[in-house]
């Protein structure tokens, strides 16, 4: 018989851990995609003590039917608290890496960059040690806004493809291919040092 392996086998979560961090992001109202976007691995992530946050509000502007998250053609205004309030989650949780996100806010000039930048700034002069992911955007292409998040110097961005072209329309009907492979390739240009990531998704028939 084939041994399975171990990845296979999902470990129950410790609730008293789940607990601590649920605790920790409700007292600093903070959203996370792992709950907006009813993400499956929610209770391996908490247990482990990480979460992804998710700035800028749990309500975005586009409405990809891939995506659990609420959709909103006027979100609320951006929060100036929210850069501290997160910060201090990183520190509470004693965080070596962090990844932080956004939901799209179309109806923003720079896209949420601003918003990403005081993000960045704000855990930086708190948890110095602490490595910073962002999953951005498209930022609409306003290229202005990729610079100003990359002033802030993350160490890894990450924009995902999400699917192949002939889906795009279909899966993500606000986006553009070419778009998100310019904004790749803006990144290695702009900050060639900068950790430059993507993902996709399998499964919906891009054979």
């Amino acid at each position: 018989m084939t041994v399975k392996p171990d990845w296979l086998r999902v470990k129950a979560p410790q609730r008293e851990r789940i607990g601590n961090v649920k605790e920790i992001l409700r007292d600093l109202a903070l959203n996370t995609v792992c709950e907006e976007a009813s993400c499956p691995n929610i209770g391996e992530c908490f247990n482990a003590g990480t979460a992804t946050f998710l700035i800028m509000g749990p309500a975005c502007t586009r409405a990809c039917p891939y995506c659990d998250i609420d959709f909103e053609k006027k979100p609320k205004p951006l929060d100036p608290t929210e850069p501290t309030r997160l910060a201090e989650a990183v520190r509470r949780l004693n965080l070596n890496h962090v990844v932080i996100t956004s939901v799209n806010r179309d109806d923003l000039l720079d896209g949420g960059a601003s918003q990403f930048m005081a993000c960045i700034d704000a855990v930086n002069s708190v948890s110095p040690n602490t490595t910073i992911e962002v999953l951005i955007p498209d930022l609409c292409g306003n290229w202005n806004a990729l610079e100003l998040i990359l002033q802030a110097a993350p160490e890894v961005l990450n924009h995902n493809t999400e699917t192949v072209p002939r889906l795009y329309r279909r899966v993500r009907p606000q986006g553009n291919y070419d778009r998100t492979l310019e904004l790749l390739q803006r990144t290695r240009q702009l900050s060639p040092s900068t950790y430059t990531k993507s993902g996709i998704m399998v499964g919906l028939g891009e054979l």
